[in-house]
């Protein structure tokens, strides 16, 4: 018989209970303490064991609860937390697809206490050909679905050890001050709407999701600016990734761009040839053309316009607060990934040296002068 404390990361004592039932079979149980002070937990654990050890073997196990399995609580999980919590449609809808093309597919048919240790690391060697990014997106929804499961007492504890994946900060590709001029000009010369579509994205930083919703209403050319408040991400039409929308003042070309193409024949900037709103596949296809034509790695890649608004605001002195808020980066430590570019921080780091010397030889002069006198 044994009852040993473990400290958990966030605060209190995981008390862990072993002995043997009188027929000799193994008992384990472990819990959270209701008490933070550790010799109050060890008291707790040991009352604990008594009232185990009374119960008895039978009683206890007609007491068990019957565990949902994993396909079975997962549209309760996100119907009673993502939805309750009016999480983003999209954020919902990752979540369900994460469920229904990768954890179903292994865990779906397993009670929640019996998802062990070697069932995640299975499922990480599943997932090799992902990138780590989208392998962490798939086991923090499962490790959501679990905490909410012990939160609903669904289950008494976390049946596993859910570690993410090492992700290494990728650097920021962006394009030149040239080649991004000759990619402007490229889009002018094959379609006005290719020229709003790079401009909206490298002039004014929107993302795909944000460009494929911007509308006719939100661009507003007397104050010279345009109202970022929706995104459209598969398929579905909600904020922008921050959580909430911004204003972003236009350029001269953007501008002057939006105004050259501006139509009567939808309430969105940018539509396809069929005149129905755009979708992934045609900006893409719109930006391999543009590519092509610059001369530039034909990749259909739109999110580099984006890394190459920051990098050039940040490369021509702009703050990193001020990059921040025109992005839309919900993290300033998203917005500090550009930063090194700027050589005005450069500047003005070593100017607080020479400042620093200056002034350490104003006082050695200062008290020679009062030494003398």
């Amino acid at each position: 018989m044994s009852v040993k404390l473990r400290p958990y990361k966030r605060g209190g004592w995981e008390v862990d209970i072993r002995f043997e039932w009188p027929d000799g079979t193994p008992y384990r149980g472990r819990f959270r303490s209701p008490t933070s002070s550790k010799s109050a937990a060890q008291r707790w654990g040991q009352a604990r064991e008594v009232d185990l050890l009374r119960q008895g073997r039978l009683a206890l196990e007609a007491q068990k609860k019957e565990v949902p399995t994993l396909e079975e609580f997962g549209e309760r999980f996100v119907e009673g937390y993502a939805v309750a919590d009016r999480q983003k449609a999209s954020t919902i809808d990752s979540k369900r697809s994460a469920l229904r093309v990768h954890l179903n597919p292994r865990f779906g048919r397993k009670k929640l206490d019996a998802i062990k240790n070697e069932d995640i690391q299975r499922l990480k060697a599943d997932l090799i050909i992902k990138s780590p990014k989208t392998v962490n997106n798939i086991l923090s929804v499962l490790s959501k679905l679990l905490k909410v499961a012990v939160d609903w007492e669904v289950i008494d504890q976390m049946p596993c050890r859910i570690r993410l994946l090492r992700v290494s900060e990728p650097v920021a590709r962006f394009y030149e001050y040239d080649p991004f001029g000759r990619l402007v000009e490229a889009a002018r010369k094959l379609d006005r709407r290719y020229e709003v579509m790079v401009l909206l994205a490298g002039d004014a930083g929107l993302r795909r999701g944000e460009i494929m919703a911007l509308r006719q209403c939100d661009v507003d050319f007397r104050r010279g600016q345009l109202v970022v408040e929706k995104s459209i991400v598969r398929g579905i039409e909600g904020t922008p990734k921050s959580g909430h929308g911004r204003i972003v003042p236009m350029t001269e070309a953007l501008a002057a761009a939006l105004q050259a193409h501006r139509h009567l024949r939808g309430e969105r900037v940018l539509l396809g040839d069929d005149g129905a709103a755009t979708t992934p596949k045609v900006l893409r296809s719109w930006m391999v053309k543009v590519q092509r034509r610059a001369g530039l790695e034909a990749n259909g890649g739109l999110h580099i316009l984006r890394h190459t608004f920051c990098s050039h605001l940040a490369m021509r002195g702009a703050p990193a607060k001020a990059v921040q808020e025109l992005a839309g980066h919900q993290s300033l430590s998203t917005t500090l990934r550009y930063m090194h570019l700027s050589p005005a921080a450069r500047e003005s780091a070593i100017r607080l040296l020479d400042r620093g010397r200056s002034e350490e030889a104003r006082g050695d002069t200062l008290e020679t002068a009062s030494g003398v006198a």
